[in-house]
């Protein structure tokens, strides 16, 4: 079975917490029986260091080329919804999207793929804080902790990370990568 690729933006400021779950939930080795392996990369605008909330410092191997294959995408919570991200990113993300990747935004990660224009006339959820803002990215705000449109999934809250891990395993069929 081949591994399904998992690239996860890493960014100034990221969510230790959203940056870790990808990993815990989709790097788990060997695979569970009946599940695909995962290949989960870990990828930034810039390689090199990047200081985390925590103040925790890591080292980013890999830049936005980690998109071009990857079959899942994972955008952590976003540092501010009303920080644009850079062309870069948005670029990648379209670029991944529209050749077929599942692209998730985690809490406010929503706002990112709001920025390259990916919630664009679709559901959405956040943070329940800033649900108020979707609407500005194009998106309708839809009650719930994952949601799921097309290739483009959203989830809210804190533990969004491992809200989207449990519902990618336990509903496989229905989020094919």
């Amino acid at each position: 079975m081949q591994p399904v690729r998992v690239a996860v933006l890493a960014f100034e400021g990221v969510s230790l917490f959203h940056l870790s779950v990808p990993g815990i939930v989709f790097g788990v080795a060997p695979a569970p029986s009946g599940l695909p392996p995962y290949e989960v990369r870990y990828c930034a605008p810039t390689p090199g260091r990047v200081r985390c909330d925590q103040g925790m410092e890591i080292e980013v191997p890999g830049g936005l080329d980690a998109m071009e294959d990857a079959d899942l995408i994972i955008v952590p919570a976003w540092n501010h919804p009303e920080n644009v991200a850079p062309a870069v990113l948005s670029n990648a993300l379209r670029k991944a999207h529209a050749r077929g990747a599942q692209v998730v935004g985690l809490c406010l990660g929503a706002f990112v793929l709001g920025d390259a224009g990916l919630l664009d006339g679709r559901r959405a959820t956040t943070h329940w804080a800033w649900t108020e803002l979707l609407p500005l990215v194009g998106a309708t705000h839809e009650k719930g902790r994952v949601v799921k449109d097309g290739n483009v999934i959203t989830a809210g809250g804190v533990t969004s990370g491992i809200d989207f891990g449990l519902v990618r395993f336990r509903r496989l069929s229905t989020f094919d990568p």
